[in-house]
């Protein structure tokens, strides 16, 4: 039972903005060691202020520290042929991906899982399936979102998750749960959706949901949503129509009725260096009005309509 679980954490909604990674590295069922790394990224001195308040890290903090292909020199050699997982893979392996193409780095080989997808298999019907709530069901205490601290969560929630499978390694539970592993290559990411390296511009025309799929339990039913940016796990064509089908409304611009802003990464051509659209920038003037729209990341969105 070997395997080395991954987390990143980034300073834009950009996925080649990375400013930590950590690895929890697992030996023979046992946690032997974790480390983490500041990285200063590609965008430095900006940090979009929703991410430093979901993770804490601000530019002083990785003012010194060096940029990520230094660092890759480092962590690349202990991921090569190795098998990695990751909670909401398509989001770490989706900035891993972006990050080696910022800086024209071939991509390295290796075999990975998804904890968040492990969870659904061996735990039906739980719901939530993000980190943090799996995290309080198993006793697993831990600072959410600092990179070391979450792939050591990861770590641990999935040796539990392997124990109540009763399976003896990693390739024991991917055969019998039929779950294929994604790797990284040089053709891009292989990833469990197959529309993550779609290109922009496609979506669905019309986005009307499918009355017998709607979901009173969500946070998004009979709200009103918004998206901006390029999502990385989906074409947004296909975000919003899950919104729809769940008994939402899908907008195209922010507006006092707007209750959800989805915010995926931006084209800094676009937006300019503050990493913000137009969109974006009116969610913060409302909520700064005192209205109760509510902004999340990708990676948010993504947990809750996977939960």
């Amino acid at each position: 039972m070997d395997f080395i679980a991954i987390d990143f954490e980034t300073a834009t909604g950009n996925g080649f903005s990375p400013c930590e990674v950590g690895l929890t590295f697992v030996e023979n069922w046992e946690i032997k060691e974790t480390k983490s790394w500041l990285i200063k990224p590609k965008c430095y001195p900006y940090f979009n202020p929703i991410n430093i308040s979901i993770h804490g890290i601000q530019p002083k903090d990785v003012v010194n520290e060096p940029e990520f292909d230094e660092i890759w020199q480092d962590i690349k050699p202990l991921l090569e042929h190795k098998v990695l997982i990751a909670h909401n893979a398509k989001f770490d392996f989706g900035v891993l991906q972006k990050t080696l193409e910022a800086y024209q780095i071939p991509y390295s080989t290796f075999d990975y899982l998804c904890s968040m997808q492990i969870s659904k298999k061996v735990w039906v019907g739980l719901p939530e399936y993000g980190l943090k709530p799996l995290c309080v069901r198993n006793n697993i205490e831990f600072k959410h979102h600092r990179a070391g601290n979450d792939s050591e969560a990861t770590a641990k929630l999935t040796l539990k998750a392997f124990q109540a499978a009763g399976v003896s390694s990693v390739n024991e539970f991917k055969e019998r749960f039929n779950l294929p592993f994604g790797n990284l290559s040089d053709i891009g990411v292989v990833s469990y959706n197959s529309n993550v390296n779609q290109t922009k511009g496609k979506s669905f025309k019309l986005y009307e949901g499918d009355p017998t799929k709607f979901n009173p339990n969500s946070i998004f039913y009979g709200k009103t949503v918004v998206f901006t940016g390029t999502l990385s796990s989906m074409v947004r064509g296909k975000a919003k129509q899950i919104i729809a089908d769940i008994g939402g409304n899908v907008k195209n611009q922010c507006t006092m009725t707007t209750d959800f802003l989805i915010v995926g990464q931006q084209d800094i051509k676009e937006v300019g260096e503050n990493d913000m659209s137009e969109s974006h920038l009116k969610a913060i003037e409302l909520i700064e009005n005192g209205y109760s729209l509510k902004i999340l990341s990708e990676e948010d969105f993504y947990e809750i309509i996977s939960s």
